[in-house]
């Protein structure tokens, strides 16, 4: 009887520990590749100065191994969880805690959860939130996402009238960056989630800021329109790096869509701020 490839609860905090210590030092080259680009394009002499520096800051992370930015984040993972494979020697999700709970303590990131309501800190950046998925095969991977609160912040949910339809959701797009303004560190990438439910199209939304940047939705070619539709009309808005002016407002626009209920039309917006950073691992 076949009992499916086992994974150790030990390998699984191992890996997360060193997932979300790495994406808190190194930004991916995807976005360090968008970030030389927009110095480029960028027509603003002081846009242009905000860049290097940003560009700048990224190098000193890296070579010192320092945090990117003072605002480690929330930990957010998206696990794949392979139907063959089975957890030993523990709690799956205890492990993934325990693994957040040691990069922010070994990594020297700063511990930014809360309690809601008396705002006394948690004290090791956990509980992390979890979003699971079970695919086919036995491989467990792992994407280890921290999210700035000032980015977080600037994201919204809504239920749209259907009739609204695809001009609507732009203009809404359009319209969540413009009062966002320099709040969320731009230059942004925004992440977002078409359909669903209200709470299925925040998750993906943020999926969505996942996607290397600069790649268009390769499954849908209106979203794949859509996408630059949006990221024309934001980088038409003038906000500019880091709110200082400019043409370069967002790196990336990504949008992810799944059915809705007839009568809805959700939509949820994410922003990144330019310290785009997840980290990924397959076991």
């Amino acid at each position: 009887m076949n009992r499916g490839r086992e994974i150790s609860v030990e390998t699984v905090t191992s890996a997360v520990k060193d997932l979300f210590i790495v994406a808190n030092r190194e930004l991916s080259p995807d976005v360090c590749e968008a970030l030389a680009k927009a110095k480029k394009e960028e027509t603003s002499p002081l846009g242009r100065y905000v860049l290097e520096k940003i560009i700048e800051n990224t190098e000193i992370a890296g070579d010192e191994n320092l945090p990117l930015c003072q605002d480690t984040g929330l930990a957010v993972l998206f696990v794949e969880m392979g139907q063959d494979v089975r957890i030993v020697g523990g709690d799956f999700y205890a492990a993934i805690q325990e693994g957040v709970r040691q990069a922010y303590r070994e990594g020297y990131l700063r511990k930014s959860l809360c309690d809601p309501l008396s705002r006394k800190n948690t004290g090791d950046n956990t509980p992390a939130v979890i979003h699971t998925e079970i695919v086919a095969g036995d491989r467990l991977k792992l994407i280890a996402v921290p999210k700035g609160g000032g980015s977080e912040n600037m994201s919204s949910s809504v239920m749209l009238v259907p009739a609204v339809g695809a001009a609507g959701i732009v203009e809404h797009v359009v319209a969540s960056v413009r009062k966002a303004g320099s709040n969320p560190c731009p230059p942004v990438i925004v992440g977002v989630g078409i359909g669903g439910s209200l709470e299925m199209s925040a998750i993906l939304a943020k999926k969505a800021l996942l996607r290397p940047v600069g790649a268009p939705n390769a499954v849908d070619s209106r979203l794949a329109a859509m996408e630059q539709e949006i990221l024309e009309k934001v980088n038409r808005l003038g906000i500019g790096p880091q709110g200082y002016g400019g043409r370069v407002t967002a790196l990336a626009v990504n949008v992810e869509m799944m059915p809705c209920h007839i009568a809805s039309l959700p939509v949820t917006v994410n922003i990144q701020c330019h310290v785009a950073r997840h980290r990924e691992a397959v076991i």
